[in-house]
C-alpha cells in the first residue's frame, strides 16, 4: 500500500486506532471517509477535521453495510483502500452460558462478520481499479489468548487466516491485501485500557504503523515491535510462556 495518493474507506473509526489512523493517513495526502453508526459522532468529527469525509454504518448490519457502500461509491468512485476496521472486544465468563452466549454472538457479528460483509460489498469495485488494498485489522491476541476474552481472540485468530486465504485468491488481480496486527493499544477497547501501562501510547502506535506502510509498501502483515512478543511465541518456541506472561501481567485485558 503506498503511502499517499489512495481513497480510504475506514468503517469503525469514529475513535480510537480507527480515527486516528484515518487523522494521519489524511495528513499525508490521502482522501479519507470515516464511517461509523453514530450520527452525533460523525458530525462532531466533521466538524472538527473538514478534510474528512463521514458516511453512517453500522458494521454489524449487513443491510447498512450495503447501504454505506453504494454511498461511498457514488460519491468517490476512485476508492481504492478498505480498511475493516469496526471490532469490540469484552470479557466473557464460559464457565456458564449466561456468561458468555450473548457476547459471544455480537463479537462474531462484528469483528468476523462485519469484515466479510465489507470485503463483499468493495471487492468487485476494488479489483477494478488499477491499484488496490484491502487492510484487515487482527490483532496480537490472534496468535497468543488473554483468559478473560475467549471470543475477541478467536475472531481475529480468524481475520489472521481470512487474510492469508482472500491474499491467495486474489493474487495476480490489483488488490493486495494487508493486516494490521495492533497490541494492546491505549483506547477505550476495554475498560481501563486507555490507562493501562502495558498498552501501547495510540500516537506511538499510528506514528509506527505510519511509518512501517511508508518504508515497507508490499509487506502482507504490519507488524509494530510491540506486537511480536505475541505473534512469534509459536516461532520462537516459547509459546508457553508468552501465554503466561501475558496473562499474568494483564489479567483483565487490560
Amino acid at each position: 500500500m503506498n503511502i499517499t495518493g489512495n481513497t480510504i474507506f475506514i468503517p469503525g473509526a469514529t475513535s480510537g486506532i480507527g480515527l486516528a489512523l484515518a487523522l494521519s493517513l489524511s495528513a499525508r495526502g490521502n482522501t479519507v471517509i470515516v464511517g461509523g453508526r453514530r450520527t452525533d459522532r460523525l458530525q462532531e468529527i466533521a466538524a472538527r477535521n473538514p478534510e474528512l469525509y463521514t458516511v453512517e454504518v453500522d458494521t454489524a448490519d449487513a443491510g447498512s453495510i450495503r447501504s454505506a457502500a453504494r454511498t461511498v461509491l457514488a460519491a468517490h468512485s476512485d476508492l481504492n483502500v478498505l480498511i475493516t476496521m469496526a471490532g469490540i472486544m469484552r470479557a466473557e465468563d464460559w464457565s456458564i452460558s449466561e456468561g458468555f452466549l450473548d457476547s459471544a454472538e455480537a463479537i462474531v457479528t462484528t469483528n468476523l462478520l462485519g469484515p466479510i460483509r465489507l470485503i463483499a460489498a468493495f471487492v468487485e469495485h476494488l479489483r477494478a481499479v488499477p491499484d488496490a488494498t484491502i487492510m484487515t485489522v487482527s490483532s496480537g491476541l490472534a496468535f497468543a489468548p488473554l483468559r478473560v476474552t475467549p471470543t475477541y481472540n478467536a475472531t481475529k485468530a480468524a481475520i489472521h487466516m481470512l487474510s492469508e486465504s482472500v491474499r491467495l485468491q486474489l493474487t495476480g488481480s490489483s488488490v493486495k491485501v494487508v493486516e494490521l496486527e495492533p497490541p494492546a493499544v491505549r483506547t477505550s477497547l476495554m475498560p481501563g485500557q486507555e490507562d493501562s501501562a502495558f498498552a501501547m501510547p495510540l500516537d506511538e502506535f499510528v506514528a509506527e504503523v505510519m511509518g512501517l506502510i511508508e518504508t515497507e509498501p508490499d509487506a502482507t502483515e504490519i507488524q509494530v515491535e510491540n506486537v511480536k512478543f505475541l505473534r512469534y511465541g509459536e516461532a520462537r518456541g516459547d509459546y508457553a510462556h508468552v501465554v503466561s506472561t501475558l496473562n499474568r501481567l494483564d489479567p483483565h485485558g487490560n
